[in-house]
């Protein structure tokens, strides 16, 4: 890859993989998982992830943290507001549910569970139960932020 090359990333839709993505920055662990630092439901879920990840394949990072879009530019700024983001080896990436599925299936602790989704049509349902809940999670105990921050905000990125 040279300088002036943007890496560019595949996205996994309802679990399937779309495009063809090129090389992405090197990463510190083959996975890094990238959440709301300001959502306390999303802290108490990262540290379940911490305790599960007894291989430490994890680096955990808010997207809050200095350096983050940088690092991932393939990823939109209002990306890290409306999902978790999964970034594996080679920059695949995944969002919402399918991270989640993913996450599930790297972890030995969540290999008990990562079966469900070969359920028909459990990856379109957790996505919507996803979406909804990200939606909704300053109701469920996420934090003051959350109730006033619009979900619908814009980011500036940097494009005219």
């Amino acid at each position: 890859m040279t300088a002036s090359t943007i890496p560019v990333v595949l996205f996994t839709v309802k679990g399937e993989p779309v495009g063809e993505f090129a090389e992405a920055p090197p990463l510190g662990r083959p996975y890094t998982v990238v959440f709301d630092g300001f959502c306390k439901i999303c802290n108490r879920l990262v540290k379940v992830l911490r305790r599960w990840d007894k291989q430490q394949i994890l680096e955990i990072v808010p997207s809050q943290q200095p350096g983050v879009q940088a690092r991932f530019p393939w990823i939109p700024a209002k990306a890290y507001t409306a999902s978790v983001q999964l970034v594996g080896p080679g920059g695949r990436t995944w969002q919402g549910a399918a991270a989640i599925e993913q996450l599930l299936d790297v972890l030995p602790r969540g290999k008990w569970i990562s079966w469900v989704f070969s359920i028909p049509f459990v990856r379109p349902l957790a996505e919507k139960f996803y979406r909804w809940f990200a939606r909704n999670r300053y109701m469920l105990g996420c934090g003051d932020h959350c109730a006033s921050r619009p979900l619908d905000v814009m980011f500036d990125e940097g494009q005219e």
